[in-house]
């Protein structure tokens, strides 16, 4: 089959690809030629990742279009309910970034819990001069051990986030669309325990939390998940992340909760308007950033383009001969 991977697809996923007899195109296809491409080279499939929108205009454009595979969890640039009503197969790749996005969001808990990324923009600058006066400033750091993780969405990321989160000591509680509580197998140096999880409601998780991370996808309609009503729910100075979409946090009732004080910090891998984010935001003193790089490690993508290659390879099966 002809494959374009649109955004790119790691080199085990290509060769996997080309062992298997597919030709592959790895060149970027700006949005205004993307249908072209499709149809001059007859693609039977498009592989993606965030920067690739898959809307029905190009769907309906690329009549011989078989499959769309979002390398990543996330689905929300590809109109798949449209894309499946006209018999186009589309995956993604759940499994495979869970382990690298937990991680991240952990980075993020103990850069904001010990101020490193503040103090990190500060000391070059006025490490010199000013070094009793920023050792004060972040002198009172706080220790993950004993603070309470609220984990929204239980799902795969959800899960390994707080496998590594109990390893430090946190207590978590997970948000899921059931409550009552989950046994979750958590590996502490090699040992498999078993922590029961309490699932708990929105609001209680809101009221409990010293830390909040969000693992959910955007909302249909566009609404924040959590907005200014939500964030007032939340213990003054709790911590809060956002390492699933841009839009899940309201990012104006964010900014004016950290100027108030009502959030201690915000840990953002994920903004509105991307890849253009709003300045004020970046700029924020009290957020700790990435440039949406949660699954952007070599064994994350490794494993997202090996699965890609088992996803072709299943549909390539079902092709007639």
């Amino acid at each position: 089959m002809n494959i374009l991977a649109n955004d790119g697809i790691s080199p085990a996923g290509l060769a996997a690809l080309e062992a298997a007899g597919h030709r592959v195109c790895t060149d970027f296809v700006p949005a205004e030629e993307l249908a072209e491409f499709i149809n001059s080279e007859q693609v039977d499939g498009l592989l993606v990742r965030s920067a690739t929108k898959v809307r029905e205009p190009l769907i309906d454009a690329c009549p011989n279009l078989k499959f769309i595979i979002r390398g990543g969890v996330g689905m929300d640039n590809i109109d798949v309910a449209y894309a499946r009503s006209k018999g186009v197969q589309v995956n993604n790749t759940p499994a495979a970034s869970s382990q690298s996005v937990a991680e991240l969001v952990m980075g993020h808990l103990f850069t904001l819990s010990r101020f490193l990324h503040d103090s990190n923009r500060r000391m070059p600058v006025e490490g010199g001069e000013q070094f009793k006066a920023l050792k004060k400033a972040y002198g009172k750091g706080r220790e993950l051990r004993g603070m309470t993780l609220a984990v929204v969405g239980f799902g795969r990321i959800g899960q390994s986030l707080a496998q590594y989160a109990i390893g430090c000591g946190m207590k978590v509680i997970g948000v899921d669309q059931t409550t009552g509580k989950q046994a979750l197998a958590v590996d502490i140096a090699g040992q498999q325990i078993s922590v029961d999880v309490p699932l708990v409601t929105l609001d209680e998780a809101l009221a409990a939390a010293d830390a909040m991370s969000l693992h959910i996808p955007a909302q249909a309609d566009g609404q924040a998940v959590i907005d200014a009503e939500a964030i007032a729910k939340m213990k003054p100075g709790a911590l809060l992340l956002n390492a699933a979409r841009g839009g899940v946090v309201d990012e104006d009732a964010m900014l004016e909760a950290l100027d108030s004080g009502q959030l201690g910090g915000a840990g953002v891998d994920v903004f509105v308007g991307e890849p253009k984010p709003r300045l004020d935001v970046i700029r924020h003193p009290r957020i700790s950033l990435t440039p949406h790089v949660g699954a952007a490690t070599g064994a994350a993508q490794e494993r997202i383009g090996l699965e890609i290659a088992q996803i072709v390879q299943e549909i390539s099966a079902k092709q007639p001969a």
